[in-house]
Formats: C-alpha cells, sequence, structure tokens
C-alpha cells in the first residue's frame, strides 16, 4: 500500500492526537448525507466508542426518512438538536468540502474547536485541525486510516459503515477514485467481518416499486438540450403520482450518465416545503474531463470533479440554459 504524503501524515498525527486528548464530540457531515458521509460518520463514531469517549452524531431532522439505500444503517442514536454540553464538545465534520454545506450557527460558533476530515479536492480547510486528502477515494478511507493510526481494531460493525462509504463513493469499485489502495481497504474490511452481498443486496436490491415508478417517470422527462448534456426534472407532481418522495431519486442520475455522448448529466428536483432552496441540482460527468464541481461552486455548492451539485431558486429552463453556457466554457467541452 503506497504511503500517505508527508503533509497528510502530518495531519493525520494531528487528528489522532485530537482525538487521543479529547472526551466529548460531536459528529456530523454535509446535508444531503450520501452513503461516505453516513459510512464515514458511523466510523468515526465506533471508533470513538472504541476508545471510551463520549461520541454524539448530528444530522438534522428534515433528512430524514434517509434514501431507501441507507435506511438499513444503524442511527438511531443521531441527534437532531445540540446537545446541552455542546459547549464541551469538539466537533467533528465528515466529508464536507465546507461548514456552508450544514448550516447550522451552533456547529460554526467562533468558540467550537473543529476538527475536519474530507476528501473533496474543493475542502475549503476551514477546521481548527484539518485532515484532507484529495488521493483518497472516500472519506471512509480515510477514516480508516486515523483507526490504524490510532491501533484502533477494526470491529465488524465499524467495518460494514465503512465499507459502505467505499462502495458508494468509489461506484461500486468502478470511478477513476478507484485504485489498488482501496481494493486493499475493502478486502481488509471483508476480513473484519464485511458480508459483502448483505450490503451490496441492502445498497442496491432492495427497491420499492415507488421507487421504480418515479425512475421511469424521470427517465421519460430526459432532455438533451446541449451537445454533451443530458437532464431531467423532478416535480413534486412526480412524487405525488407515484406515492414516492425526494429521498428516492437516488441514483436515478447514473442512468443519465449511461447515455451514449453524455458529458453531463443532470438531475433537478423540487425540493417544496423540505428546503431552504426551490430546488436541487445533481451533477456527474462522464470522465470527458469536465470539471462539475466547478460548475455547482458558481451556485455556492461543490463536490468532486466527477459529482457535484447544488441548490438554487432558479426556474428549471434556467438552470438548464446556465448549465449549457457552462458545458461549453469547459476547456475540454
Amino acid at each position: 500500500m503506497s504511503g500517505p504524503t508527508d503533509l497528510v501524515a502530518t495531519d493525520m498525527e494531528a487528528v489522532a492526537a485530537e482525538i487521543r486528548a479529547g472526551e466529548r464530540f460531536l459528529l456530523t457531515t454535509h446535508e444531503g448525507p450520501d452513503g461516505d458521509a453516513l459510512g464515514s460518520l458511523l466510523g468515526m463514531h465506533h471508533l470513538l466508542k472504541q476508545l471510551f469517549k463520549d461520541s454524539v452524531m448530528f444530522l438534522a431532522a428534515k433528512e430524514f426518512p434517509l434514501p431507501i439505500e441507507y435506511r438499513f444503517l444503524p442511527l438511531e442514536e443521531v441527534f437532531h438538536e445540540p446537545p446541552a454540553d455542546m459547549a464541551d464538545r469538539i466537533v467533528v465534520f465528515l466529508d464536507c468540502g465546507n461548514v456552508e454545506r450544514m448550516p447550522f450557527d451552533f456547529l460554526s460558533n467562533d468558540g467550537e474547536h473543529v476538527i475536519n476530515i474530507d476528501h473533496h479536492h474543493d475542502n475549503t480547510r476551514f477546521g481548527d485541525v484539518n485532515l484532507v486528502d484529495v488521493a483518497a477515494s472516500s472519506t471512509a478511507e480515510i477514516v480508516y486510516g486515523v483507526a490504524l493510526h490510532i491501533g484502533i481494531e477494526i470491529t465488524p460493525e465499524m467495518a460494514a459503515a465503512l465499507y459502505v462509504g467505499l462502495v458508494t463513493d468509489t461506484g461500486r469499485f468502478s470511478y477513476e477514485n478507484t485504485n489498488a489502495d482501496t481494493h486493499r481497504i475493502a478486502a481488509a474490511l471483508i476480513d473484519a467481518g464485511v458480508d459483502v452481498n448483505d450490503i451490496y443486496r441492502r445498497l442496491y436490491e432492495h427497491v420499492p416499486l415507488e421507487k421504480l415508478r418515479l425512475v421511469a417517470r424521470a427517465l421519460d422527462a430526459i432532455e438533451l438540450p446541449c451537445e454533451g448534456l443530458a437532464v431531467t426534472y423532478i416535480r413534486e407532481a412526480d412524487y405525488e403520482a407515484t406515492g414516492s418522495g425526494e429521498e428516492m431519486t437516488e441514483g436515478i442520475i447514473d442512468f443519465l450518465r449511461s447515455l451514449d455522448g453524455t458529458k453531463v448529466a443532470a438531475v433537478i428536483r423540487e425540493l417544496g416545503s423540505r428546503g431552504r432552496a426551490a430546488r436541487k441540482v445533481s451533477l456527474r460527468s462522464s470522465g470527458d474531463g469536465v470539471d462539475v464541481s466547478a460548475i455547482a461552486r458558481v451556485h455556492g455548492g461543490g463536490g468532486h470533479v466527477r459529482a457535484a451539485g447544488f441548490s438554487t431558486d432558479l426556474e428549471k429552463d434556467e438552470i438548464v440554459k446556465f448549465l449549457c453556457s457552462e458545458l461549453a466554457d469547459q476547456p475540454s467541452a
């Protein structure tokens, strides 16, 4: 396994020192959490519990119900409000590129001590201590590295959580962020007790009929408004007609990205009363050199080169016009 850079190794030790010295922690991630966000959140929680630390996890109540794919994860203990002893806790952000992606004032008060653990290339290094490894396949991979660095045993529960982060953020080990180290870590997690078939089935083969009906409507609404862009729009009416919800949109974008000739896939979905903005836009690129995180940052979003998103009050036609313009301006487009 290739070793970390000197800077990452130094930051790893700094995080390890914070964990050893701290007693109370609050863990959180970005809004609209995906598999890596939830897997690294749970993985770090198990790590701290092994060290007999007082660890609580925080996600806003509006994030529930979670997408169907992630409801099997044991998140019953998640806090939806700040604990009474918040002032005594170290805040650990996991898989969060900037603090605005978890917009709660109590998490970013000047008095809070913040550890920032992430792998996004556009991370703003907002923590008092930052461990940002852009070479890592996932934040779950970094948490695994922290556990090894401290000398923590990888329990079956921790392994399962981290494996979810690993397998989802690598697209089932198919994205460009997958390398030999990724597979070695996956093998180590399997050795620690991961049931690969069980996790795969829970993530990808427990699909309710309502979601399939929503997928069908989303695919029927695909548009190709300009060269290289495939886009679909999911309305509140689509949720009502199919008996589904916004949490069932996970994975739809992968169908769009698979279209021949697509450089950027976009799913625009209405949020109604569930969001601070009217619509959310998820973006994926096909590997043709288009950086969708740069597109997302124009509207205050972010993410990876190949996967990003943003929220906006723009109307659907305005969003499509913006995406076409940005795609045309990208050097490789």
